[in-house]
């Protein structure tokens, strides 16, 4: 029974790495993108913003848009404002003469509904007038060249969804590695890694993964696959459940922007507690995707996440040994020495994959915290996973199960 245990755990872990250097080299092999240094742009670009009192983000969020390279002429900006109770609004109204509109959902919207955020985004696309819809949070920066590089990418490939990066802002690297910035540093490793996983995954079309916060897609896909109808009962996955509505109809029209130039910036959260709420939020849809490919990952993750967990418990309780046999060598450990392998292994394994990627977003310089917060990334795993399917959260101020 022992080495059953031992060898079941070794072949999780074998799958587990297998994935990761799967991962890493797609995103090698995923080419960086360089727009044509002269273009004449066509393409009408509508930004879509849902915004639930963020009137102390919104302010930057429209004066980085209003510096944007791309001609002022083909964008707009529709900010939705899902029922603030601060001066979102008036923050919002105080843009209206530079291409920015304002939509109260309010009046389009009476009755308690699931999902806020998608019929934001849906009044605002009705409403529309442009080609192709970006979207992005109240609290997110985008870069000079955004839109530019976003239309130049559009114009080329044609595609009918475009999944983009996301950074959060600069951790407090100075202060010390305090609580604010030990939660801060983190969350940017963990960002890292689902980005890279992200433009992996569709680089290869093996996975159907993207971020709110930074994505495109044409209104003509959106409007095909009937918008969000089917999964507007779910409060969360305007993101990754649209995007697999839209590659069911366009499986080799989807694609990952790799380019610096559309790195959208968006603001950590500040607590440890905001932190599981908010991953809690995602892990919540888990169960809810359509591409069973998914499913399969997550559960490979939560499977091996889990056991690392586990294993240092049955080791305090129970001394048990097994024996591993390398013709014409025989290897015997204790369980407490497996755990410390699989925990050593999946740290080198993880962090041989977010070198190239740190190195694109250019936060190399945090991989030195990666092997220190490898225990709470593997508790933080397992708890919000677990939480996700049978919890609850809080988001915008309002509670979700």
């Amino acid at each position: 029974m022992q080495q059953v245990l031992f060898i079941i755990l070794l072949l999780l872990f074998i799958a587990y790495a297998a994935l990761i250097m799967y991962y890493r080299l797609a995103w090698k092999q995923l080419a960086y993108y360089t727009p044509a240094t002269s273009q004449n742009f066509t393409t009408k670009i509508s930004i879509v913003i849902p915004a639930r009192n963020e009137a102390a983000n919104i302010g930057a969020c429209l004066d980085a848009l209003m510096q944007q390279s791309y001609p002022k002429n083909l964008f707009e900006v529709l900010v939705v404002d899902d029922f603030s109770t601060d001066n979102t609004p008036a923050v919002v109204s105080g843009y209206s003469m530079q291409n920015v509109k304002l939509v109260m959902l309010k009046d389009f919207v009476s009755d308690k509904i699931n999902s806020y955020k998608k019929k934001a985004i849906e009044m605002a696309i009705q409403q529309s007038t442009g080609d192709l819809i970006v979207t992005t949070d109240a609290d997110c920066i985008a870069p000079q060249n955004w839109l530019q590089t976003i239309a130049a990418f559009y114009e080329e490939k044609q595609p009918a969804f475009i999944a983009m990066p996301v950074s959060l802002l600069p951790s407090h690297l100075g202060e010390g590695l305090g609580m604010r910035s030990f939660i801060e540093i983190f969350q940017s490793l963990d960002f890292l890694t689902l980005q890279g996983i992200t433009g992996a995954a569709l680089y290869k079309k093996s996975l159907s993964m993207c971020n709110g916060a930074n994505m495109a897609y044409t209104k003509k896909a959106f409007t095909a696959v009937n918008g969000f109808s089917g999964i507007d009962d779910i409060a969360s996955g305007d993101d990754m459940q649209l995007m697999h509505k839209i590659y069911k109809n366009n499986p080799d029209s989807i694609f990952f922007l790799k380019s610096r130039e559309v790195i959208v910036q968006t603001a950590p959260v500040k607590t440890i507690a905001q932190f599981f709420n908010q991953r809690i939020r995602w892990a919540s849809k888990a169960g809810k995707y359509d591409d069973k490919r998914i499913t399969a990952v997550l559960l490979l993750v939560y499977l091996f996440n889990l056991s690392l967990l586990v294993l240092p418990v049955i080791g305090f309780f129970k001394n048990v040994e097994s024996n591993i046999i390398f013709y014409p060598f025989t290897l015997q450990f204790s369980l407490f020495e497996f755990w410390l392998f699989l925990v050593l292994g999946k740290t080198v394994i993880e962090l041989f994959f977010l070198f190239p990627v740190a190195g694109f977003f250019n936060k190399k310089i945090l991989l030195w915290w990666f092997p220190l917060l490898q225990p709470f990334h593997i508790l933080y795993t397992v708890i919000a996973g677990w939480l996700g399917k049978f919890g609850s959260y809080t988001w915008k101020d309002r509670s979700v199960k």
